[in-house]
């Protein structure tokens, strides 16, 4: 068994993940039977179906309406489309395109053999799935000639709402020291139940996520990254109604991290519990198959709830993430699972109880890239205050190992920052970083001291929570408002509509590409 300078009881953090497992594997016997229209129009994406019609409706969406009108959905898309394949020789592109024109009726046309149907698809499956093992070689091409960087990663965030501007403000974070551009996605994007295309000039507090956008990024900073000799990557979120389209079209562009939590969307978006677990599956499964790095979304927690009395759930979900992020054959090595230092700076040895919780998440998930974020919750607009607050923050990332580190900035609460607000806490970072490289493997931890003491009572309570939602199932957890102390019912918030038990003959060609194939 490792070490821990905590001194925690393994036997209770196996206890919780057992625990966790098996709350995931329940609520997997429901993703197994079903279906959203979300999932269907990934595959019509992961097959290579793009593009709008002349009202701007995407293709993927029109395909699905139209098997839903026309034919029968629980089938799959991929029956449909293959079997369209079968019939008229076209591609998947050109048969949505002809159902967009009114030219081709899926639901008219001669039903072929189911094997003749797998293996039309078969064949586009394979050669679209080997663009995305290819973007994951580039990738490690690139980790391999430039080297990557040891210690924490600087993440920064651009939100202009206009991509070219994003593309500006990217680039110079990237040469004042970013290792991660995060471009923050408009407000509301994740409450659309369609993907907008194209490159996009207007957003409200961030940049809509398409394709072509994060095209247009990935170049920039491949650019930037050959004028630096580094590897800059680059992360947006795959969260919302749409969750598994936008992992598909990150897996095609090549994001390196991409935000996907299994509760985030239930909680704080009131997007429909049995909507977000089957997406999160298959988003997972695509993000696991093409390298990308996940960040859970925790740190949300105790944006709502108070950091000191409910840091165990934080814990509780982090277990959780981990387990639906395993049975997607995502590893612990791709999972970043979230907290943040968001303890209130009045608070009596509010550090010290910072630096439990940061240290406990290190040594319990151990392979894990945690995303660690700052404090934003009690910044005050006092910049002296807050750069002090930030600075705190820093040194738990290095005291403790964090590895997507998103910087604190002094101006949070104030405006968007300006570059040379970044250029600030990337020196505030580094400088420290530096200062204190070595300084966690230089420290113990007093046996029953408030650190070591914090750090039992929020795992014990964490397992304690995880036993209760393995007893009473995590829908009705959920309902319950065990998490964020946010209530959902089962058969509320949005997108339940979009939930389909699946045919026994359904079939879905990537899973088992991405699941058992090479990546």
């Amino acid at each position: 068994m490792q070490d821990s300078k905590l001194h925690l009881d393994w036997d209770v953090v196996a206890d919780a993940r057992k625990s966790a497992k098996n709350i995931a594997i329940d609520v997997q016997t429901y993703i197994d039977d079903h279906s959203t229209v979300s999932v269907e129009r990934t595959i019509c994406r992961l097959l290579g179906i793009d593009g709008i019609d002349k009202f701007e409706v995407p293709l993927p969406n029109i395909v699905v309406e139209h098997i839903e009108k026309e034919g029968n959905l629980t089938l799959g898309v991929s029956h449909y489309i293959g079997n369209a394949m079968v019939e008229t020789g076209l591609s998947p592109q050109e048969i949505a395109e002809k159902i967009s024109h009114g030219e081709l009726n899926l639901g008219k046309i001669s039903t072929h053999d189911s094997f003749e149907i797998k293996l039309a698809i078969d064949k586009i499956a394979r050669e679209n799935t080997d663009k995305i093992a290819n973007n994951r070689k580039d990738r490690e091409s690139y980790l391999e000639r430039f080297g990557d960087k040891t210690g924490p990663l600087l993440y920064l965030i651009v939100a202009t709402g206009n991509i070219y501007e994003d593309v500006t403000q990217a680039v110079a974070a990237a040469k004042q020291g970013a290792d991660i551009i995060a471009v923050i996605r408009s407000t509301g994007q994740s409450l659309l139940d369609y993907v907008p295309f194209g490159a996009s000039t207007e957003g409200f507090g961030g940049t809509l996520a398409t394709q072509e956008n994060f095209r247009i990024m990935r170049k920039a900073l491949d650019e930037v990254g050959e004028e630096l000799g580094r590897y800059i990557r680059l992360c947006n979120y795959c969260s919302g109604l749409c969750m598994p389209e936008i992992a598909a079209m990150g897996a095609f562009e090549r994001l390196d991290v991409m935000l996907n939590d299994a509760l985030y969307g239930i909680l704080f978006r009131d997007i429909n519990m049995k909507r977000t677990f089957v997406d999160q599956y298959f988003s997972r499964i695509i993000n696991g198959f093409a390298g990308v790095i996940i960040n859970t979304g925790e740190d949300n927690y105790l944006t709502t709830a108070d950091a000191i009395e409910e840091a165990h759930t934080v814990l509780a979900s982090q277990f959780i993430n981990e387990q639906f992020a395993l049975l997607a054959n995502l590893p612990e090595e791709q999972q970043g699972l979230g907290h943040a230092f968001e303890i209130h700076p009045d608070t009596e040895n509010g550090f010290l109880l910072e630096l439990s919780q940061a240290q406990m998440a290190r040594e319990i998930f151990p392979k894990a890239p945690l995303k660690y974020m700052p404090p934003t919750k009690f910044m005050t607009g006092d910049i002296f205050k807050g750069h002090v607050q930030d600075a705190l923050f820093n040194m738990i990332t290095i005291m403790t190992g964090q590895r997507l580190h998103l910087m604190g900035m002094m101006t949070e609460a104030i405006h968007t920052p300006f570059m040379s607000d970044r250029a600030l806490a990337i020196d505030n970072a580094q400088y420290i970083f530096k200062n204190m490289k070595d300084f966690g493997s230089e420290i113990t931890f007093k046996k029953d001291g408030i650190i070591v003491n914090r750090a039992k009572e929020v795992l014990e309570k964490g397992r304690d929570l995880i036993k209760e939602i393995e007893t009473t199932g995590m829908f009705d957890t959920l309902q319950k408002g065990k998490f964020a102390g946010i209530k959902r019912p089962i058969d509320g918030g949005k997108g339940l509509n979009g939930v389909f038990i699946k045919d026994s003959t359904y079939f879905n060609p990537f899973m088992e590409l991405m699941m058992g194939g090479d990546k």
